[in-house]
C-alpha cells in the first residue's frame, strides 16, 4: 500500500508542474493577441500567488481538519477546473478572474503534499518526487509548443493539461483510504483522518513567526522561489526579444531551464545519500551562481542555453531539501505550521519579483534577467547561513 500511495504521490508532483512553466511559454504569444504589454503577464503572475499564499496559510487548519489525501484531491480538482476555464478564454480579464482557483488550488495542495513527504519518507524520496514536478514543468512548455507549432492556439495548450488534471484528480479520489495509517520516517505510526480531539491547536502566524529561525527559512524561500518563477516566467521573453529567438523556439528553449531542475533533482536524490540538506542546499546555491556568470557572459545563443540548464541544476536540490529539513529544524509537530508558512513566503516571493521584473525589462532593459537572478541569490544565501546557525539539526 506503501508504494501504491508513493506511486500516486509521483503522478500528483508530474501534475503540478505541468501548468508552472505554461504562462511563460505562452506569454509571447498571449500578449499580443490580448493587446497588451509584455509586463502583464506579471498581473496574472501575481494573482495566481495571492491566491496560494492565502491557502498556503490556511493549509496546516486545513489539512488537521480534512488529512491530507482529501486536501489534496480537493486542490487538484481546483486547478483542474481553473485550467479548463483558461482554454476558453479570449479575454485578459477573464483570464485574471481563472487565476483566482488556479492559486488557491495551487497553494493548498502543494503545503500539505510537501509535509506529507518530509513527515514520512527520507531525502532521497524529496528530491525524486520533486524532481517528477521537474517532468511536469518540462513537459508543460513544450506541450504548449506542440499546440503553437500545429497552427493550434494557446488555448490549446492548457486545454491538454486540464485534461490530465481532471484525470489525476479521479486517481486521488479513489487513493483516498491508502493515506490513512502510514508511519513517518522515524517508524512512528500516524493517521491522516486522526480525530480533531487528538492534535494540538494550529499556531497563529504571530506565534510561528516567533520560532527562532522562522523568519529566516520565510526569507529564505522568497528568494528562492523568487528567482525559480522569475526564470520561469522571462526567459523565454529574455531570449525573444533580447536574443531574437523565434517565438515558438524560445519557449522550447526556456524548457531547458526545467530539464535542468528535472535532471538535477533525480542525481540529488542520489547524493542526498552522501550529504545532507544544508550541504545539498549550499551546493545547489553555489551552481546557481555560476549559471547566471555563465548568461552573463557574451558570445552565441547557445551560452544562455547553457547558462539557464545550470540554473536549473542548481535550483534542483534547494527547493526539496529545505522543505525536507523543516522537521529536524522546528520538529514534527510544527512542521506543517511552518511549511505553510514558507509556502506562503514562497509565493510571495513569486507574487512581488516576477512582476518587478516586467516593470524594469519595460522601464530598463530585459538584459538586466541575470543581474536580477544573482542579487536574489546573494540574500537567499544569507538567509540560509543565519538559519542554519539559529535552529538545531
Amino acid at each position: 500500500m506503501t508504494h501504491i500511495l508513493l506511486a500516486i504521490i509521483y503522478l500528483a508532483f508530474i501534475s503540478l508542474g505541468l501548468p508552472d512553466a505554461l504562462l511563460g511559454s505562452a506569454w509571447p504569444t498571449m500578449y499580443t493577441e490580448f493587446n497588451v504589454p509584455v509586463s502583464y503577464a506579471g498581473i496574472i503572475s501575481m494573482i495566481i500567488s495571492l491566491g496560494t499564499i492565502i491557502s498556503s496559510l490556511q493549509s496546516d487548519r486545513m489539512t488537521r481538519k480534512l488529512g491530507t489525501g482529501k486536501v489534496t484531491a480537493i486542490s487538484v480538482a481546483m486547478t483542474a477546473a481553473a485550467l479548463l476555464g483558461f482554454s476558453f478564454t479570449h479575454s485578459f480579464w477573464i483570464l485574471c478572474l481563472w487565476a483566482v482557483p488556479y492559486g488557491l488550488g495551487a497553494g493548498s495542495v502543494d503545503a500539505a503534499l510537501n509535509n506529507y513527504v518530509a513527515l514520512h519518507y527520507k531525502s532521497h524520496h524529496m528530491s525524486w518526487l520533486h524532481c517528477m514536478w521537474g517532468v511536469g514543468a518540462t513537459l508543460g512548455p513544450y506541450i504548449m509548443g506542440f499546440a503553437l507549432s500545429g497552427g493550434k492556439t494557446w488555448n490549446s495548450g492548457y486545454l491538454y493539461i486540464g485534461v490530465l488534471q481532471i484525470v489525476l484528480t479521479a486517481f486521488l479520489i479513489f487513493s483516498l483510504p491508502l493515506w490513512t495509517k502510514q508511519k513517518n520516517r522515524t517508524g512512528v505510526q500516524t493517521s491522516d483522518d486522526a480525530p480533531k480531539d487528538t492534535r494540538s491547536k494550529p499556531l497563529t502566524l504571530a506565534e510561528i513567526i516567533r520560532i527562532p529561525g522562522a523568519k529566516e527559512v520565510m526569507l529564505c524561500f522568497f528568494c528562492y522561489c523568487a528567482i525559480e518563477q522569475t526564470a520561469s516566467l522571462w526567459a523565454s521573453s529574455y531570449l525573444n526579444l533580447f536574443k531574437g529567438i523565434p517565438a515558438e523556439t524560445a519557449a522550447r528553449f526556456a524548457g531547458m531551464f526545467f530539464i535542468g531542475i528535472t535532471v538535477g533533482r533525480a542525481i540529488s536524490g542520489f547524493v542526498t545519500m552522501k550529504l545532507n540538506d544544508v550541504q545539498m542546499i549550499r551546493l545547489g546555491q553555489a551552481i546557481i551562481a555560476a549559471g547566471i556568470v555563465v548568461m552573463l557572459l557574451p558570445g552565441p545563443d547557445i551560452i544562455s542555453l547553457a547558462g539557464l540548464i545550470m540554473i536549473g541544476l542548481g535550483c534542483a536540490p534547494v527547493y526539496p531539501c529545505i522543505i525536507h529539513s523543516t522537521p529536524d529544524h522546528f520538529g514534527a509537530e510544527r512542521s506543517q505550521a511552518i511549511i505553510g508558512v514558507q509556502m506562503a513566503s514562497a509565493y510571495i516571493g513569486t507574487c512581488l519579483m516576477p512582476p518587478l521584473f516586467g516593470l524594469i525589462a519595460n522601464h530598463i532593459s530585459i538584459t538586466l534577467f541575470p543581474v536580477y537572478l544573482m542579487v536574489l541569490l546573494i540574500l537567499m544565501i544569507v538567509m540560509h547561513e543565519l538559519l542554519t546557525k539559529k535552529t538545531v539539526h
